[in-house]
């Protein structure tokens, strides 16, 4: 007789144990995508988890992988910087909204120069890019930064290798200011690139830099701050060379005009203003009109409503953009109509 209530008191252990299990399951929210936001993200699950429990577990794969993830119901949001257009999200049933905004800065690896110090204009950015420019010491460089001194060493131009929202940002800037870029490469997520060597997320980018002398990248500002990265100045279209930093990333968010957007679909590059840094991008979140699950949605909304609404000063840590107050609600308004 003293069998049962020792079965008893195991299968109750065993039904805590579940419940403790699905507990602690529902207090995680799965996403995966871009890297370009992932130090804020990082940073503003930690201060979440602390302040609510609830933890996000989010895989920095790329843009393309996020979109991928949330078109297959794996995850409960993905995450890219390249907007999908409005056609592509009735295809997918998927609502969209911007999460932060912040900008991509060339990188090098460069003995002597100082960040800051380099100039470039766009077009001469595509002729690198398109193996055009192959010496740091070529006049088209030399006659933009004059009293720097160049070495003749070979460029390695360094590249993503994954489909990447940075990317997209990048390439769209080239082709709105190179007419020879937008002809032989284009713009896209993915493109075919004329020459150089591919790193995995803007981790990757910024590790190839970081080791190979005579390189030059790509990576979101964040990055440059966490690798400590020789940046340079990049021409606006008023001609001013620009430093990357918030006051220019603000310039630059402050002429888009998301009321007109539909689904927020809306890209930035190249913007108009003296202060405007010009490939200054923001970032999306990608997710389920109608998700498969329901709880880990409204857990994600709230994660991001308290982001938009408490996470500003961690973001400007990290030199992004906070969305503006008139964004936030139209976002918040947005998240009720569309997300069920």
């Amino acid at each position: 007789m003293k069998l049962v209530p020792r079965v008893l008191a195991l299968a109750l252990a065993g039904s805590l144990l579940a419940a403790i299990g699905a507990a602690a399951e529902a207090q995680q929210i799965t996403g995966a995508g871009a890297t370009f936001p992932y130090p804020i993200y990082s940073k503003w699950s930690a201060a979440y988890s602390k302040e609510t429990g609830v933890r996000l577990n989010y895989q920095s794969i790329g843009s393309g992988g996020g979109i991928a993830q949330i078109k297959a119901g794996t995850v409960v949001f993905g995450a890219s910087d390249a907007p999908l257009p409005p056609d592509q999200l009735r295809e997918s049933g998927l609502a969209q909204f911007p999460m932060i905004i912040g900008g991509v800065v060339p990188v090098m690896n460069l003995e002597g120069v100082q960040p800051g110090e380099l100039r470039f204009t766009g077009p001469l950015l595509a002729d690198i890019y398109l193996g055009k420019v192959k010496k740091w010491n070529d006049p088209a460089i030399g006659s933009l930064n004059q009293g720097v001194k160049l070495p003749a060493l070979d460029i390695t131009v360094v590249h993503r290798s994954d489909g990447s929202g940075t990317t997209f940002n990048w390439v769209n800037y080239l082709s709105k200011v190179s007419p020879e870029w937008k002809s032989k490469v284009g713009e896209g997520t993915s493109v075919s690139w004329p020459s150089g060597v591919g790193g995995k997320g803007n981790e990757g980018v910024a590790a190839f830099v970081g080791r190979i002398k005579g390189s030059i990248g790509y990576v979101e500002y964040a990055y440059v701050l966490q690798n400590k990265m020789t940046y340079g100045l990049v021409q606006n279209q008023a001609g001013k060379f620009i430093k990357p930093e918030t006051a220019s990333f603000q310039a630059a968010a402050a002429s888009a005009d998301w009321a007109k957007a539909q689904d927020f679909y809306l890209v930035m590059t190249n913007a108009p203003g003296p202060e405007a840094y010009p490939v200054t991008a923001a970032s999306f979140i990608l997710m389920s009109k109608h998700p498969k699950d329901p709880a880990g949605s409204k857990a994600a909304l709230g994660f991001f409503k308290w982001a938009l609404e408490h996470g500003q000063s961690l973001a400007e840590q990290l030199d992004y953009v906070p969305l503006p107050e008139p964004l936030v609600k139209q976002i918040e308004a947005y998240w009720q109509a569309e997300i069920h």
